[in-house]
């Protein structure tokens, strides 16, 4: 049919699904980010009418200085809109009534329902004797007194109503942009206002969503929800009640809530919101912002200074890893440093590496185990990540994070052998650098700012250069991406440019290699997708690098469950398990034997080593370096998190 196409592919099903979906939230945003709020909504008009209407409804916008996007049931009639109401200030609260005043007067002048498909509620009943007259609401009048003499059922709502500017949501919030609420994160998006930031929730509640994910599904909100099925544990429910928080009104301890602090203990930070959210609510960030303002100046839990600093506590456990592995394996002292650590006593404890990528990287012993074994030339040690091989390839810089460092330098050397393969001049950072997560994600965020300032400090060679970060792990590279310029802000201009060097693995070998071709691995491919690289990377590049490789099949949507510090926290192994167990774990078990079983996240590696009957997960890195023609590197991997049975 001319002007109709039938959409095949299921990617592109998907998105177009979203839209539809997503419409109610999304129009609560102009393009240009102001605020639009649905305080006209639900006209009808006849049909045959609808044109004249919506003509006569734009212009009757533009003369009250207002915008939106109608939307709606056309067909019926019905329409839908988000106007750009102040919804805040006296000024545009006396505006929207005057609006709302005018716009009933033209929907009965064509004929319309005040409420062509809900209920008039508090939001209309005012304007209703503009559609019936005074006499019919009389009537109604008389009616519910019949039956209601006390006036309990529904006070306010449709006789005898509350005005329409009266009981706004907003009343109560201090004013926008106050510095009543002094944060630390930047709320780019909101013009820094933390308030503005918690009104993004406008309860369309995608993510109450009970629906199972399944294999291939691109939505990861809310894997809690999912779980428990408890309102507080929606993004929405979070955002209601930090809504509260800030009015005062209900919740009257601010920061110390110990109900807001209960609503966040299960928000696992999987960021699945700020990418499935129409109107992209971070509950992520809003938990790390909490948890600073809720523990200043107080002591936090043991699991904030064992795993928030986890960083520091790797690093000098290296010097001692092979007595340290030991020491974990033995019930008795595993069982204290878990009690010490605030560790799940369901968990194992991951193993240290005994030698660092880093070491690997500078004091390699053997021409196996040298970087460059991997093929072309290398710098050594004392080469910056400025420095460039005589050859003109592009140099990138490996970031060697903390997991790939200490726990995982496997992923690191196979990384390194692939970029070399593809052509690439593979460097590292002169000296340690963090990305600071693990202080973000338990609300350390002055110590946070204090190691992302380090970094930057330490990159600012590479930074002059233009060079590009390759990050393998995910929750690493989104970190940088994300939270080390919402929290640095402006003040440091590098910042900026730090985030927008950052690419993920497969980005990098598509953009600086977009003519090398990977090994055919030709089979079926399981895993998990990284739930950060969902919500802030994305995974374009990494389905194409696998179909380029013959990796066929789809990995796992959702959160693995582990997310970090949230999985070996005591008290969260539960949730963590059912967060698995919802769709990676089945799909782990139904793999076909051979299968590759990916996950490039270290927390998802170690969640599928503990749960999935001692299956081994592997960095598409891993996968595609074993294929590799000529000698692999000398590469030791840590000891499995659980009891070791590779499937891939």
């Amino acid at each position: 049919m001319t002007g109709h196409a039938v959409v095949a592919d299921p990617a592109r099903q998907r998105a177009l699904w979203r839209i539809r979906e997503d419409a109610a939230g999304t129009a609560t945003r102009m393009p240009d980010g102001t605020e639009a709020w649905p305080g006209w909504e639900d006209c009808a008009v006849p049909p045959a009418r609808l044109g004249a209407y919506l003509r006569d409804f734009r212009a009757l916008m533009a003369d009250h200085g207002l915008r939106g996007a109608p939307y709606g049931h056309f067909g019926d009639g019905c329409v839908h809109v988000r106007i750009d109401f102040d919804l805040v200030g006296p000024a545009g609260v006396a505006r929207f009534r005057r609006f709302s005043e005018a716009a009933a007067d033209l929907v009965v002048s064509h004929g319309g329902s005040l409420s062509g498909e809900h209920g008039d509620g508090r939001a209309r009943a005012e304007l209703l004797p503009k559609m019936y007259g005074p006499e019919v609401i009389a009537l109604f009048s008389d009616f519910k007194d019949l039956w209601d003499p006390d006036g309990g059922m529904n006070p306010g709502t449709l006789v005898r109503p509350d005005s329409i500017d009266s009981n706004l949501r907003f009343a109560a919030l201090p004013a926008s942009g106050s510095r009543a609420v002094d944060v630390e994160f930047t709320y780019p998006g909101d013009g820094g206002d933390f308030v503005a930031a918690v009104r993004r929730c406008v309860g369309v509640a995608k993510c109450r969503s009970s629906a199972a994910v399944k294999t291939g599904g691109s939505d990861v909100m809310c894997p809690s929800f999912r779980v428990t099925g408890e309102e507080r544990h929606s993004t929405r429910g979070r955002a209601r009640l930090l809504h509260e928080m800030l009015a005062g009104e209900v919740v009257t301890d601010g920061w110390r809530s110990q109900e807001v602090k209960g609503a966040l203990d299960l928000c696992l930070s999987c960021k699945g919101c700020r990418s499935d959210c129409p109107v992209e609510v971070d509950m992520a960030t809003y938990k790390a912002e909490f948890l600073h303002q809720h523990y200043r100046g107080r002591l936090r839990p043991r699991s904030h200074y064992a795993m928030g600093w986890i960083p520091v506590w790797l690093k000098i456990a290296a010097r001692f890893a092979r007595p340290v592995n030991f020491l974990g394996r033995l019930r008795s002292t595993a069982w204290l440093l878990k009690r010490i650590a605030g560790v799940a006593e369901e968990r194992d404890m991951p193993e240290l590496a005994p030698e660092t990528f880093t070491r690997w990287w500078h004091t390699g012993d053997t021409n196996e185990g040298r970087p460059e074994a991997a093929g072309g030339p290398a710098p050594g040690p004392a080469d910056g990540p400025s420095g460039g091989p005589a050859s003109g390839a592009r140099t990138v810089v490996l970031w060697p994070d903390t997991f790939t460092d200490h726990l995982s330098p496997e992923v690191g050397k196979a990384a390194v052998r692939v970029l070399r393969a593809a052509g690439l001049h593979v460097t590292v950072p002169p000296a340690a650098v963090c990305c600071g997560l693990t202080w973000v994600s338990t609300g350390q965020l002055d110590r946070a700012r204090t190691v992302m300032r380090r970094t930057l400090d330490r990159l600012a060679p590479a930074l002059d250069a233009g060079l590009p970060m390759v990050v393998l792990e995910p929750s690493c590279a989104a970190a940088l991406r994300s939270d080390l310029p919402e929290l640095i802000g402006t003040r440091d201009p590098r910042a900026a440019r730090l985030a927008a060097s950052v690419r993920t693995f497969a980005e990098a070998l598509e953009e600086y290699a977009p003519g090398w071709q990977p090994p055919r691995l030709d089979r079926k491919a399981v895993g998990q997708t990284h739930c950060h690289q969902h919500a802030v990377l994305g995974d374009a590049a990494d389905r194409r690098l696998r179909e380029r490789a013959g990796l066929t099949g789809e990995l796992t949507g959702g959160c693995c469950g582990l997310a970090g510090n949230f999985g070996f926290e005591a008290g969260h192994y539960e949730v963590s398990a059912a967060c698995a167990e919802e769709a990676l774990l089945p799909a782990l078990r139904a793999a076909a034997p051979g299968a590759a079983v990916l996950a490039d996240g270290f927390s998802c590696r170690t969640q599928i080593a503990q749960l999935a009957d001692g299956t081994t997960a592997r960095h598409l890195a891993e996968v595609l370096a074993e294929a590799l023609p000529g000698p692999a590197p000398d590469v030791t991997p840590a000891r499995p998190t659980g009891p070791a049975r590779p499937t891939a």
